[in-house]
């Protein structure tokens, strides 16, 4: 299985997603800033693998500190906190990861020397935690699929974005591990390519057919009946069930409820933020003119001057949502009710590791 990332011990070790399909190259991060840049520039993407990455690099902040003050700990962590909150807006998986190292150390009856030591701990539980719950996200998700389907995919939600199997791409690995043939239908996801660059490279390390689109071409794909499914992630969702995810998405939900075709939103837990009504609430991250002036470094466009708009991200309404699938099932519409019940059952009393 692809390893997004991994603990060496010593230092967080991560595929740099920036230079697939081309390279796999892997760095390893040993400070709190490294993992912010890792973050910030996209060397570390996708909700899940964010979050897990800033809690390692929260623990990097603390690990060489000699801390005697329980206080002097969380303040460094808090100041930590709001640091690597600030590489990346959108995604709740960050603040919440974060928030839960946070819990840790306040709520600890350890000395403060030994502080540090608890947030590694917590933050190999999370990463542990998110492979357990992208395989019962496919698990779930799985019963979806059905032989001689065509499922469209958007952006990259697969290992590359997770500390696991992944979410929605996690569905089609579980459903071709059961021996369910299916085809995929990838778009390439403008501007960074993500679907292009690592959809793409993760399916064909799976052995999934897949055929590449660009995004201007999926609804006459589903015009002509070519796609059956479609199933893509989410980077945030409110509680009354809009789902912020990579810019585009909002296109394809609205096409898709056009055409009659099942849209469904694959996501662990920790990307429910219920403290938000609804989608128009969530922060959308803008990003640098350079990402649509430019491909990969290389400039593709005759006028450098040009004024740029980059929203990273769009919010697709609940309605037009057929289903989002967790670790904990598959939720329909109406969605408030199910969100609220699944988000405090699985974490107001989850365990906290402080050992």
């Amino acid at each position: 299985m692809i390893k997004s990332m991994e603990w060496t011990g010593d230092s967080l070790k991560i595929i740099d997603q920036t230079k697939l399909p081309q390279q796999v190259f892997y760095l390893e991060l040993n400070t709190l800033e490294a993992v912010f840049d890792a973050i910030k520039k996209l060397k570390v993407r996708g909700a899940p693998a964010i979050g897990i990455a800033a809690a390692f690099g929260l623990y990097l902040g603390l690990r060489d500190k000699n801390f005697t003050d329980k206080n002097d700990v969380v303040a460094n962590a808090r100041s930590g906190a709001e640091y690597l909150c600030s590489a990346r807006p959108t995604a709740v998986n960050l603040k919440w990861s974060l928030q839960n190292l946070l819990d840790v150390i306040s709520t600890s009856t350890l000395p403060p020397e030994q502080l540090s030591r608890a947030v590694l701990t917590h933050a190999i539980f999370l990463l542990k935690d998110d492979q357990q719950r992208c395989e019962k996200i496919g698990q779930h998700g799985s019963q979806l699929i059905r032989d001689g389907m065509t499922i469209l995919t958007h952006c990259n939600t697969g290992a590359l974005a997770t500390a696991g199997i992944g979410t929605a791409l996690g569905v089609l690995h579980t459903a071709w591990k059961t021996g369910k043939k299916f085809e995929v239908m990838v778009d390439e996801t403008r501007p960074l390519l993500q679907g292009a660059r690592l959809t793409m490279w993760e399916l064909q390390q799976l052995g999934i057919p897949a055929t590449l689109i660009a995004d201007s071409m999926a609804a006459y794909a589903m015009q002509l009946n070519k796609i059956d499914l479609v199933l893509v992630g989410a980077d945030r969702i409110a509680a009354n069930g809009d789902v912020a995810n990579k810019i585009g998405t909002y296109n394809l939900a609205v096409i898709s409820q056009y055409h009659r075709i099942p849209f469904y939103v694959a996501a662990p837990l920790s990307s429910f933020d219920i403290h938000l009504s609804h989608g128009r609430q969530i922060p959308i991250e803008e990003r640098g003119k350079e990402e649509i002036t430019h491909i990969m470094q290389k400039v593709v466009i005759t006028v450098p001057d040009a004024v740029c708009w980059n929203p990273a991200f769009d919010v697709t309404p609940a309605r037009l949502i057929s289903g989002i699938i967790t670790e904990n099932g598959i939720i329909y519409p109406p969605f408030e009710k199910s969100i609220n019940h699944l988000q405090l059952k699985s974490y107001q009393n989850q365990e906290v590791v402080t050992s």
